[in-house]
């Protein structure tokens, strides 16, 4: 079984999430992208639209307005203009 993947979600007035978890879909301004744990590194820009964020059974969504995606071997951190969670299922 694969580990988890450490994800931050970062808006300037506040950190919006931050967790372990399985699996992270995002907007990138190349197209949308996945990320898993252990997912090689690489950094784009982000366009508007909406992070999903799965862990286990759980869902949660956040919109985005722009910002960057770093992926690591620590894990993933959005910096976003914007966000704001959407949804959780």
């Amino acid at each position: 079984m694969a580990g988890k993947l450490s994800f931050s979600l970062v808006a300037p007035e506040r950190e919006v999430f931050s967790g372990l978890v399985d699996q992270v879909d995002a907007p990138g301004v190349e197209g949308d992208f996945g990320v898993l744990p252990e997912h090689a590194p690489f950094m784009t820009a982000l366009r508007e639209g909406l992070v999903t964020v799965f862990d286990g059974n759980v869902r949660r969504v956040f919109e985005v307005h722009g910002g960057f995606a770093d992926v690591t071997p620590a894990g993933l951190t959005i910096l976003a203009e914007q966000a704001s969670e959407v949804s959780a299922a």
